[in-house]
């Protein structure tokens, strides 16, 4: 069985399902099976609601003031599971919520999931990944042609509902691409975080 639960960075987050409906030419998921403290982030079966929860009162989250959907998938492709686990942790541990995501979420559920997730989600961190639709196309290979706008859209909507909402770029981006996806975020009024390719 994969880790549901790993930590990284002093940092804990839930590795709910290995779906994803893209498939970025940077992600991590494609050079190795784990990252920080976990061993294998593959699953052979998606894990159950009861699976996730067992493994939420198996971990100790003394020290901890944040649990992050992010794992080698999509958390909102298991949406079910996703809104029920954060639930849970929320009101049996007392933990804030991350999520991260591709923002492509009402375009897979064919509906929009935001006033769902802001129930049970404090922080939302949507991968933006480049400054035009073309490039983006291009770099996050996702499953459905109008992508792009609907993750801005999916962000702009965010951003009126939860505590802080965030894009995010991997610094491999050229410094020009760089300022564009800022004017993007600015235009918004979100802001924008730069990780570090690892």
């Amino acid at each position: 069985m994969a880790d549901i639960l790993y930590t990284y960075k002093n940092q804990v987050y839930a590795n709910i399902t290995n779906r994803c409906d893209c498939n970025c030419q940077f992600c991590i998921r494609s050079h190795r099976d784990s990252v920080g403290e976990a061993e294998n982030l593959w699953f052979t079966k998606e894990p159950t609601l009861e699976e996730i929860k067992a493994a939420m009162d198996a971990f100790d989250f003394t020290g901890y003031d944040e649990l992050v959907y992010c794992g080698y998938g999509e958390p909102t492709c298991a949406l079910e599971n996703l809104l029920v686990t954060a639930a849970y942790a929320k009101e049996k541990y007392g933990i804030k919520v991350r999520l991260n995501t591709n923002g492509l979420a009402n375009l897979y559920h064919k509906r929009n999931i935001i006033p769902e997730l802001a129930k049970v989600v404090d922080r939302v961190s949507i991968s933006l990944n480049a400054p035009t639709a073309e490039r983006y196309q291009e770099v996050t290979r996702p499953q459905f042609e109008n992508a792009f706008p609907a993750m801005l859209e999916f962000a702009s909507l965010a951003n009126e509902v939860f505590e802080h909402t965030q894009l995010s770029i991997v610094d491999v981006l050229s410094e020009e691409d760089i300022k564009a996806c800022q004017k993007i975020a600015d235009d918004r009024g979100i802001y924008l975080k730069i990780r570090k390719f690892s």
